[in-house]
């Protein structure tokens, strides 16, 4: 007999056993992450060979970094609306194709400021990828795998971002530094398309929206083969309290955002997105220009900044298996280690092979705290925000990223060594540090536990579908 009556869609999602369904999700946004993150690198990994071939100064390059955070300061808000107001799908496909078409413009600029226009531009597509995903990510996991899938997903940025590394190190030799953005361009076009037919929209957007009801029954479907679920089945999503105290929230949404005691969380983790992605753009913009700048070849230079993005990956690792069970105080752990390994980059005498390895460890710290960032974000706000909430930490925190290139910059321009361009690279993670310790005790004190995810209203049980024999 078929499942009917009332079914109660956050307890579907949860009960579901990770198959093909959660599988398939995983792959295909860690491929929209994949080239997100090599959107977000190219411009570094080009820019030692378009000094040379163009004649300009390295501390130029500081505007055309910071341009891209610019166009994420606005794509993440912006394209997190249209998430929660469109749907999730709509709102990836868009943000690929966005970023896509942009980076291959790259390739017919001709001078800085037209390179500056352009990422500004490939910036916004980038920006509205990432609070969506994100979302659904985490309202399309069970919750006792969500922080794990999320934060897996974003291992697909770390790889991304390092794989213009190899490029530079192999083909900008050969076909010139164009190379870099024509790969960039094309294989997000590629993913859009594919995510077109084959992303699945957010079951509890769906439901909120109470619309697409035969979108929301195949996908339930595909979710929860091992259910029969009715043509005619009711799908509720459980209220949840702080949302049902805030009316008329309007395009912002700000005021669901600091109610309760996410009025301490939420500017405490824009703090810690702020932060780690002041040290992250900087030492992922400027890495391969000092790197080289202090005697290293192009290659070795391109692949001890590559080993950045590869230990990330590994981090990122780490923080999914932990964070499940620790929550934020992983991340505030991560926080502690992060300025340490970033300082020890710029110890004068060190060899090839160690600042590779010192390279790897402060990726492993830096990018495991922006995914465990990214992933807590995801679970801290409750779905009708989720978006939002992880747009404006996304867009706050790009504050930081915006002006980390324009400080880079200024420091090279005043011939300050490796080691103190370093220094001041690894003094934003020791602040974010402070910050996190407070978000990991404000998270414990609202959720009763390490473990993360958005506050249920006290509700009277709700009747949920209940299997009929056969």
């Amino acid at each position: 007999m078929a499942e009917s009556a009332t079914v109660d869609i956050g307890r579907l999602v949860d009960e579901q056993k990770i198959g093909w369904f959660n599988i398939k999700l995983l792959l295909w946004s860690w491929l929209a992450m994949f080239a997100d993150g090599f959107d977000i690198s190219a411009l570094s990994f080009a820019s030692t060979e378009i000094v040379r071939e163009w004649g300009v100064e390295r501390s130029a390059f500081g505007p055309a970094f910071a341009a891209s955070n610019v166009g994420v300061l606005i794509g993440a808000p912006l394209l997190g609306y249209i998430g929660d107001k469109y749907g999730r799908r709509l709102a990836i496909v868009l943000g690929s194709v966005v970023f896509g078409v942009f980076t291959l413009a790259m390739t017919l600029a001709t001078t800085l400021d037209q390179m500056t226009v352009l990422r500004v531009l490939t910036g916004i597509g980038i920006g509205g990828l990432m609070p969506n995903t994100i979302a659904l990510s985490a309202e399309l996991a069970p919750r006792r795998w969500r922080a794990t899938l999320v934060v897996l997903m974003f291992t697909g940025i770390t790889l991304g971002s390092g794989s213009p590394s190899l490029i530079s190190g192999w083909l900008i030799p050969v076909f010139g530094w164009e190379i870099v953005f024509v790969i960039g361009g094309v294989f997000p076009l590629a993913v859009a398309a594919c995510l077109f037919f084959v992303l699945p929209e957010s079951v509890k957007y769906l439901t909120s929206a109470h619309k697409h009801r035969e979108e929301l029954l195949r996908t339930v479907r595909a979710m929860r083969p091992d259910l029969n679920i009715a043509d005619d089945a009711q799908f509720v999503s459980a209220p949840n309290i702080e949302v049902a105290e805030v009316k008329n929230q309007g395009f912002l949404g700000l005021r669901l955002l600091f109610q309760g005691n996410l009025k301490f969380i939420t500017p405490l983790l824009w703090i810690c997105f702020a932060t780690t992605l002041m040290a992250n753009f900087f030492l992922n913009n400027w890495m391969p220009i000092i790197f080289e700048g202090s005697g290293m070849t192009p290659k070795e230079a391109a692949f001890a900044s590559g080993l950045y993005h590869w230990g990330g990956t590994v981090g990122g690792v780490l923080v999914s298996l932990v964070l499940n069970r620790f929550g934020y105080s992983a991340i505030a752990t991560m926080f502690l280690l992060a300025p340490i390994a970033i300082a020890g980059l710029g110890f004068s005498g060190a060899s090839h092979l160690a600042t590779m390895f010192v390279s790897g460890i402060a990726g492993f710290a830096v990018l495991g705290v922006q995914f465990g960032n990214n992933a807590c974000s995801g679970l801290i706000y409750p779905t009708e925000a989720r978006s939002k909430g992880v747009g404006w930490a996304l867009g706050i925190g790009r504050f930081g990223a915006i002006v980390s290139p324009y400080i880079g910059g200024l420091l090279i321009a005043q011939n300050m060594s490796t080691s103190e361009l370093f220094l001041w690279a690894a003094s934003p993670m020791a602040m974010g540090a402070i910050a996190a310790i407070f978000v990991a005790l404000l998270c414990y004190a609202r959720f009763r536990s390490l473990t993360l995810d958005d506050k249920p209203a006290p509700q009277t049980p709700q009747p949920t579908a209940a299997k009929q024999p056969a």
